[in-house]
């Protein structure tokens, strides 16, 4: 959404709680080929909540995971979410695109809750509101991150060497992804879902436009530390125990119901986003449920999240129609990893400059 440069390749950088994913993309014919992909592990804490609290040990894990020679470009897009990032659909009076420009920082004020000169603001019209059935009013898209956080992220990206030219919004990054590579559906209401390690990020879709977005602060930590709690076990080993992998004195048996403990938890406060989401939308279905990050693959959540919500739900393939040879990259464990790149994606798609 906040555009820094001109219009060039970028690399994807999804800067997460627990890891960094990086995808460059080259065109090929119609498509999409990937040039570059890494995963590179962030030191426990140096990311809380959304917070670069160790900058050092985020900036050194950036330049480490880009000594990846296969990465050519320098310049990166980055994305934001959680509480510094606000985004809501406002109705103004119909107005030209010049004079919403002139108006658009004071109509803001009225729905950020921060001082507005302490956000960047970036906006999209949805509706013109001049077609034949105008009520005399246009529909917008208002997005606005805090400049500080803005300001943390790009700064982490400098130390370690490369351009940062796009800061956009995590739920945003993953809609990219997903039209590239299933395409708007018309009609349908798809639900885009990316459990990462401390936020899961919710985008509903109904064809080519979001109706609602909202990043829930809960995700794959909650169930290491209750992991940790439970079964009195240190950091590393719950990682483990939580991806499957044996560990000592304990069995799956005995992590399996930490899990899906847990897994409860979430889908509540999944299920507050979908029924505020039918209380304010105009339809109240869910036909499909895309998942992605690294939580998706937690033990029976997929499973749980389909039950409790009565929908489909399948793991989001990020490179469904874009061309990833995985062993060609020496990526190992791709369909592990796949999935927690969707965000990564669909910021590559993304070019210097773009609004």
């Amino acid at each position: 959404m906040f555009g820094l440069g001109r219009n060039k390749a970028v690399v994807g950088l999804d800067i997460g709680s627990s890891a960094l994913k990086a995808v460059e993309l080259k065109a090929a014919g119609k498509g999409f080929r990937v040039l570059a992909f890494a995963h590179e592990p962030l030191p426990p804490d140096s990311i809380v909540d959304g917070a670069i609290i160790d900058g050092a040990a985020v900036a050194g894990a950036i330049g480490r995971l880009f000594g990846n020679k296969a990465f050519k470009a320098k310049n990166v897009a980055a994305s934001l979410s959680g509480n510094a990032v606000i985004v809501k659909k406002i109705n103004l009076p119909v107005m030209t695109e010049a004079e919403l420009g002139e108006s658009i920082y004071w109509e803001a004020e009225q729905y950020i809750p921060f001082d507005i000169q302490d956000v960047n603001l970036d906006y999209q019209i949805l509706d013109p509101g001049t077609g034949p059935e105008s009520t005399g009013t246009m529909e917008v898209l208002l997005v606005a991150a805090k400049k500080e956080k803005i300001a943390d992220y790009t700064g982490v990206i400098s130390q370690a060497g490369r351009v940062p030219v796009v800061v956009d919004v995590d739920a945003f990054a993953l809609q990219n992804a997903y039209e590239m590579n299933y395409g708007p559906e018309a009609g349908s209401v798809v639900v885009l879902l990316n459990a990462g390690a401390s936020a899961i990020n919710i985008n509903i879709l109904s064809g080519g436009q979001s109706l609602f977005t909202r990043d829930v602060s809960m995700g794959g930590n909650a169930y290491t530390e209750a992991l940790q709690k439970e079964l009195n076990l240190t950091y590393d080993n719950a990682e483990a125990a939580k991806k499957g992998e044996p560990v000592d004195s304990v069995t799956f048996d005995d992590v399996r119901p930490v899990l899906h403990s847990m897994t409860e938890n979430v889908l509540l406060e999944i299920q507050k986003t979908f029924d505020f989401f039918k209380a304010t939308a105009a339809s109240d279905r869910i036909d499909r449920i895309l998942l992605s990050g690294g939580a998706a693959s937690v033990d029976g959540f997929a499973e749980a999240l389909a039950e409790r919500f009565g929908a489909p739900v399948e793991v989001f393939d990020p490179f469904r129609k874009i061309a990833f040879d995985a062993r060609k990259l020496g990526v190992v464990d791709a369909e592990r990893l796949a999935p927690t790149a969707a965000v990564a994606v669909g910021l590559a798609l993304r070019r210097a400059g773009d609004r």
